[in-house]
């Protein structure tokens, strides 16, 4: 799945409305509902705040609102735009100031779309990879050495910490597990130390 980079805004201007999309990162249903509450009550003086959020693991908890617009016209196509990005953990506000030009329905679904899918734009998307945190130990002699095997693999450790040993917290793919486990005792010869905790995800930038 993939989220949003970080929160912020864009601007579109449509037959002298203007429509502000707003864009936040949310944990879940109950921070998504909370940003557009909180977004409703600063721009209560709008023609509109319309919304649209997806949320889960699996981006599987999706909801919209059309704040008064033509049903249809405003909340799904904003949610059309972030489920067709493959996102979660994002929520929507779309704040339109109403020009005095009506733009009828198909008008509305393009502008309301337009407006989040240029939001998303400017604010960047990210990819969320999972991955475990492998904690590997190596004597202080092996230490030197083995950071600089995992830098040249690619692998940036996230902590090191010195003690009787050298321990370095090391975020590894979900499917490169065994294969790194295999590697880190190859370059020891078979002296590290490898204990996997709790799985999360890394962000990768999309471009």
């Amino acid at each position: 799945m993939r989220t949003i980079r970080q929160g912020g805004s864009a601007e579109l201007e449509v037959r002298r409305s203007r429509f502000v999309c707003t864009l936040a990162r949310v944990a879940d249903e109950a921070e998504a509902t909370a940003f557009i509450a909180g977004h409703r009550r600063a721009h209560r003086d709008a023609t509109h705040n319309c919304t649209a959020y997806v949320v889960g693991e699996r981006g599987e908890i999706t909801k919209s609102g059309d704040d008064g617009e033509p049903a249809g016209t405003a909340g799904i196509p904003m949610l059309e735009v972030l489920v067709r990005r493959g996102l979660t953990g994002t929520a929507a506000v779309v704040t339109r100031h109403f020009g005095g030009v009506k733009l009828g329905a198909g008008g509305l679904a393009r502008a309301y779309g337009q407006a989040v899918a240029g939001a998303l734009d400017a604010v960047g998307v990210v990819e969320l990879r999972p991955v475990v945190t492998v904690t590997v130990g190596v004597d202080h002699a092996l230490a030197g050495r083995f950071l600089g095997d995992l830098h040249a693999r690619g692998h940036q450790p996230g902590d090191v910490r010195y003690g009787a040993d050298v321990q370095a917290d090391v975020a590894v793919p979900v499917p490169d597990l065994e294969a790194f486990e295999a590697w880190a005792a190859e370059v020891t010869a078979g002296r590290a130390r490898t204990r996997r905790g709790a799985p999360g995800h890394v962000e990768v930038p999309v471009p």
